[in-house]
């Protein structure tokens, strides 16, 4: 379609068409990854074959020393005076085999069954000195499964060291063969300088893998075990019986895959409606304190930052006290006839729901304000200045040149705000607890109800249920975890911000 005939469309035309193509471009998206697969795995190959190429000139090339560092990291390093490095090879080699010998190998051996015999069974009365007896310190499913994932991880980075000491032991030969001599002055000087990002990124990284990638990676795989409040010290594995369960229950109101799509669409859309009603009108009120004429714009400016200092967690138990069967709002809700007698606002559900997202905007328009308001005083006024010279309406220019500057810059915030609704636990575990629950569920579910989140279901069913189910709890988070990074990567990759980042001056 030309530009031409595009303009000759009628508005609600031109915003099917855009949404059409949003989505298109999505599927063509998919489809050109599919597509650039083949070239993709020659250079992922490419690059794997890169690190084997090194290590078989290093053993066929390589001198006594360079050779020596197959067994024995950094002692090439340190025999060519490379000291720091060479000895920082040395050091984490002989910490690993410590470690191995200590934890890392016995934990490996039992990966496989998870343990024999538990904690609890330890213990034997003895019956000449009537007391207990340890006869084994007991296995723990729970720490071997952790422990094995650091010692993979820390066998990982031996091999990356091991091959960076190879690497490094084969171009300090090279180095030396045409007289180029390296210090460790030269070390330290690269690391504050060409590597100074590396240095700096150290710490943030470590804390990634610790916080971050270990988590979720133990949460992948406990998924596959049976873990649960019958199965605490010593549990199995399950293989894919929980992934099982969830996508194959659907028959009646009380399956868990039913349950499952329930909650999910709730998610989505609680998500999708707090994230846009708090970002437009935050901005609406933004405009209008912004606005020339507008007196006392920072006592507005503080009122609304007053509800910002005051803990949120306050405010929303603060609030359901006050929409309990016996308080205040309930009371009032009852006189107006908007709920039954002996009743509670949350015994409806979208009455609670529509709660819920006022609620929501209570707590949420004040932080987007704050942040349209500086952006707002950062649009040129030449811009509003040419556009009212041509004639054009309030509305023309909001449309025109503040909305689109808005999202260009707030898209990155506006996706963050939409992930952080999807995991927004307080204002609806504090606020409804999930009110109204559903009805005739197993225990295994936990007290769940037509407004909770997937989140807030994952810690009912982990914490408040009558088997604790933690097992399925982590089936449940990588299905949000996979929901969420699905959204922001598809909403991030076709955002303009990113698309078009060069053309903000």
């Amino acid at each position: 379609m030309t530009t031409i005939q595009y303009l000759s469309l009628t508005k609600p035309q031109r915003a099917l068409i855009t949404i059409g193509n949003f989505f298109a471009g999505i599927g063509l998206g998919i489809a050109r990854f599919f597509k650039n697969i083949p070239y993709l795995l020659f250079k992922l190959g490419k690059k794997l074959s890169g690190p084997f190429v090194v290590l078989y000139y290093a053993a066929k090339n390589g001198t006594w020393f360079t050779r020596a560092n197959f067994l024995i990291m950094g002692c090439s390093q340190i025999f060519h005076k490379e000291f720091f490095r060479g000895i920082l090879y040395l050091l984490y080699e002989v910490v690993f085999i410590w470690f191995m010998i200590k934890l890392g190998a016995p934990t490996l051996s039992k990966l496989g069954s998870l343990g024999t015999f538990a904690r609890s069974s330890s213990y034997v009365l003895d019956p000449a000195e009537g007391s207990s007896l340890a006869i084994g310190l007991g296995d723990d499913s729970f720490n071997i499964l952790l422990y094995s994932l650091v010692t993979i991880l820390l066998i990982v980075i031996l091999v990356v060291l091991w091959y960076f000491s190879i690497r490094d032991a084969k171009s300090l030969q090279d180095n030396i063969a045409i007289g180029r001599l390296s210090k460790n002055s030269q070390f330290f000087k690269d690391l504050m300088d060409n590597k100074y990002h590396t240095v700096l990124l150290a710490v943030p990284l470590v804390g990634l893998v610790a916080f971050t990638v270990i988590p979720v990676v133990f949460m992948i795989i406990t998924g596959f075990t049976n873990y649960s409040q019958a199965h605490s010290e010593l549990y199995d594995w399950v293989g894919f019986d929980n992934y099982t369960s969830l996508f194959t229950s659907f028959s009646g109101a009380n399956g868990m895959g039913t349950v499952f799509l329930k909650i999910l669409a709730w998610t989505l859309l609680w998500a999708l409606i707090a994230t846009f009603t708090n970002y437009f009108l935050g901005m609406v009120v933004a405009l209008m304190i912004n606005r020339k004429g507008i007196k006392l714009k920072k006592l507005w400016r503080t009122i609304l930052i007053v509800t910002i200092a005051v803990p949120q967690f306050v405010s929303l138990l603060l609030i359901s006290k006050m929409l309990s069967n016996s308080g205040f709002l309930t009371r009032l809700f009852v006189d107006w006839g908007w709920v039954p007698k002996l009743g509670s606002p949350f015994d409806n559900v979208v009455f609670s729901k529509v709660l819920i997202i006022i609620v929501n905007m209570w707590v949420g328009v004040p932080y987007t304000m704050l942040i349209c308001s500086g952006i707002l005083m950062n649009i040129p006024e030449d811009l509003y200045e040419s556009a009212k010279i041509d004639g054009a309406s309030t509305f023309k220019m909001y449309r025109s040149i503040t909305l689109p500057y808005m999202l260009f810059i707030t898209m990155p915030y506006l996706i963050s705000q939409f992930v952080g609704n999807i995991n927004n636990f307080n204002i609806i575990y504090l606020f409804s607890n999930g009110r109204p629950y559903f009805a005739n569920l197993p225990a295994s579910f936990g007290n769940v109800g037509e407004t909770d989140l997937l989140i807030t279901w994952i810690y009912k069913m982990s914490m408040e249920s009558g088997t604790k189910n933690y097992a399925m709890a982590c089936v449940l988070g990588l299905l949000v975890f996979i929901v969420i990074a699905v959204f922001s990567l598809i909403f991030y990759g076709k955002s303009s911000s990113v698309k078009s980042e060069g053309d903000f001056q």
